[in-house]
């Protein structure tokens, strides 16, 4: 079982145990979500919560090595090489009626984001190490001057982007 958000929060030294309370105590009247109450009521940021429920998911999600996944040529063609490589991530195949889409935890709250805009369907996220993505990546989207450590560094981003 995953460790609650709230917990992950207060081992991240960002709530305290009484101000979980007094959330989850707001949260039972109000049926809101965990975050979106920390943040109003704690001024929690929303960075700080969008990392803990990335650690949060980490917990349950299927770990995976792009290279042994089977993939789908009409799949891959929903992301060019710019935004695989700028979002970090990899969509596999559809499952089951979603999106299977490869990252990594680091940059899940980012992907996420995109995937949410841009796929306009339901994606279900698998994790995969830097290395793992990147060796993906390279061989799938290759793109001049992107290597390895593009993905290995978590602040690296597509170098037009910059110079916009």
């Amino acid at each position: 079982m995953a460790t609650r958000l709230g917990q992950v929060l207060v081992e991240s030294g960002v709530l305290t145990e009484d101000q979980v309370e007094a959330i989850l105590r707001a949260q039972e009247a109000s049926r809101r979500p965990f975050g979106a109450l920390a943040e109003e009521m704690f001024h929690v940021p929303p960075e700080a919560v969008e990392q803990a429920w990335a650690r949060q998911y980490e917990q349950i999600a299927e770990a995976v090595n792009p290279a042994d996944e089977s993939l789908d040529d009409d799949v891959l063609a929903l992301v060019d090489r710019r935004q695989a490589w700028q979002f970090r991530l990899m969509p596999l195949r559809r499952e089951g009626g979603e999106l299977r889409v490869a990252t990594t935890r680091a940059h899940l709250p980012r992907a996420m984001r995109f995937a949410l805009r841009h796929f306009g369907q339901a994606c279900y996220f698998v994790l995969t190490t830097p290395e793992q993505l990147a060796e993906a990546l390279m061989r799938h989207f290759p793109m001049p001057g992107m290597t390895a450590e593009a993905v290995l560094s978590n602040d690296a981003i597509y170098p037009a982007a910059q110079s916009r």
